[in-house]
């Protein structure tokens, strides 16, 4: 029986391929070119260099190899991955995960391609269940690996490592060996190398039923969320963030109001544990009118009969007034802004905060009421809505730096360019970093 899920990526819909150029990766680039066949798909790949392993510029080369021959275009990214940890107080391979999927997105935006297309297959789903169930967590964290997640879709989460590796060697298709799977440093890997095997020597079909279990218990939690939803959706913004009536938390069953908590509290802008989720049930449970807990990036206190939930304030709470764009670095508020005369590249975008504009005279000022904005091949938008898509505070939104072009907004910060002002490769440009301070919102960095 086929696992693959067709139907997860829509019939003449553009999808991005993460090739690493593992037996995972290319399995699925070969089924996304039969969509491409059957259902119209227009399929592209990415593939993204750490730099960290001394095959990868092997692995580079493969794929680029075999995407030529197969007539895939393919996108090529690499960063410093050492840097970017140290410089974030990262783990290895959280910061690899986030400078790989920030590629992914970039490449999807600048490519007008509405979905990206992940290797992830139903040992990778059960060994994530294991590792979450050993770490200790709620029901959330044994649902497992959801088949979509915004942009994201996983349509290989029922097929087997078997059936991956029988289609590969049916059809002659190639692959790069990862030498860091049998590293027993990760916990991943002792997973799947020790304790999976253990499973299925008592049940061959062990990981099969992980998976379908995560499945059951994934619609048990969108229900509770659903209900939760209920909740948090009476929240109001207030200057300082959201606010919200103690009385539903109250009546609520435990497990609900905890969940529509988490849901306040991103709303808000704001994050948490569940500590911080039951601290902030607490509250609404609680007799003092006038009782506060911090919380990442801000506070949760009791007015009465209301929670409030702000985000922490600092002394640039008033935008700056509007200036001219100067040749350099220079600070607007709590962003650092650098502008330098250059020779645009092969391309314009780089980056939601990187990115070469048109010459000539910008300003930098807050936003304005009517200000519209076209991010890559997307619909225009809108400055408000972005940020309200973006998770930007509404006592936040007056500090985001607009680029302003003859009185148009000609990029956002934490968003990126508009596509009329982008420079022409090999054209004069001025090469713009937009880069906010570790406390300040920045959408690009979710």
């Amino acid at each position: 029986m086929d696992g693959f899920r067709f139907d997860l990526i829509p019939p003449g819909a553009g999808v991005l391929c993460a090739l690493s150029g593992g037996a995972d990766s290319m399995y699925l680039l070969c089924r996304l070119l039969e969509g491409r066949e059957r259902h119209g798909w227009t399929v592209y790949a990415a593939h993204f260099n750490h730099g960290l392993r001394p095959a990868a510029q092997r692995d580079e080369d493969f794929v680029r190899d075999w995407c030529k021959r197969q007539g895939v275009p393919l996108a090529a990214g690499r960063a410093d991955v050492p840097a970017f940890v140290r410089r974030e107080g990262l783990s290895v391979e959280e910061g690899a995960r986030i400078l790989r999927y920030r590629f992914l997105a970039e490449t999807a935006e600048a490519e007008g391609l509405a979905l990206t297309a992940t290797g992830h297959h139903a040992g990778d789903n059960a060994e994530t269940v294991l590792m979450n169930l050993i770490r200790g967590c709620g029901l959330n964290g044994l649902t497992g690996i959801p088949e979509r997640r915004g942009d994201i879709v996983r349509p290989m989460l029922n097929v087997t490592r078997r059936e991956i590796g029988d289609y590969l060697k049916e059809h002659g298709v190639p692959h790069a060996e990862d030498e860091t799977n049998a590293d027993p440093a990760f916990t991943r890997n002792r997973v799947r190398l020790q304790l999976l095997p253990l499973l299925e020597e008592l049940n061959p079909r062990a990981a099969e039923h992980i998976c379908a279990a995560a499945a059951r218990l994934r619609e048990d939690e969108a229900e509770l969320s659903r209900q939760a939803e209920r909740i948090s959706g009476q929240g109001l913004d207030i200057p300082e963030g959201l606010a919200v009536n103690v009385e539903p938390l109250r009546e609520a069953p435990r497990p609900i109001a905890l969940r529509a908590c988490g849901q306040l509290l991103d709303k808000a802008g704001l994050s948490g544990e569940s500590v911080h989720r039951e601290g902030m049930l607490a509250l609404a449970l609680g007799d003092d009118p006038s009782a506060q807990i911090d919380v990442p990036g801000g506070s949760v206190r009791r007015q009465y009969e209301l929670l409030a939930l702000a985000r922490q304030t600092a002394s640039d709470a008033e935008p700056p007034a509007p200036r001219e764009l100067a040749e350099g670095e220079s600070r607007w508020g709590s962003w650092i802004i650098r502008c330098i005369p250059a020779e645009c590249p092969g391309k314009a975008y780089v980056s939601p905060r990187e990115f070469y504009l048109r010459p000539g005279r910008y300003l930098i000022r807050p936003r304005r009421e009517g200000d519209v904005i076209t991010l890559g091949k997307r619909p225009s938008k809108t400055v408000k809505k972005l940020m309200i898509e973006g998770r930007v505070p509404a006592c936040r939104r007056e500090l985001v730096p607009v680029v302003d072009g003859g009185g148009r907004a000609a990029a956002l910060g934490g968003f990126g360019p508009d596509l009329d002002f982008l420079a022409e490769p090999g054209y004069p440009a001025l090469h713009i970093i937009l880069k906010a301070e570790e406390n300040e919102h920045d959408p690009s960095r979710h």
